[in-house]
């Protein structure tokens, strides 16, 4: 009887959420994924965004990890989206750099070829 009374009651609170509300959630799982699939789409917009948003993603993974590393059934979902935000944020820093490096190359070819007057 006092199970019913505890659902009941508003003033109760329920064990699963009295670690500060994060209900067996990663704090930074979502923002990761996010961070991880802009920083694929950013690395098309002169590198930039994407080189930022990348590394943002991949410290907040770090951060999860370890969390995830003290409880893992406990974070095992969240731990997913994570997980799938890593790939996307390495994925998209390593497009951010390369064409970064493209971009690199390319302008100090156009300006070795104006510089010496040569006619391409």
């Amino acid at each position: 009887m006092s199970e019913i009374d505890d659902l009941l009651d508003p003033g109760v609170t329920n064990q699963a959420n009295s670690n500060g509300g994060q209900d067996g959630k990663l704090p930074s799982a979502n923002a990761t994924l996010t961070l991880g699939i802009i920083s694929i789409v950013g690395c098309f917009l002169y590198a930039l965004p994407g080189l930022i948003c990348g590394i943002i993603a991949l410290v907040l993974h770090k951060k999860d990890r370890e969390m995830y590393k003290s409880d893992p059934v406990r974070y095992e979902q969240s731990y997913k989206n994570a997980k799938a935000g890593y790939v996307c944020a390495i994925i998209g820093t390593s497009l951010s750099a390369a064409y970064i490096l493209f971009l690199i190359f390319a302008f100090a070819f156009a300006f070795s070829v104006i510089s010496t007057g040569m006619r391409i």
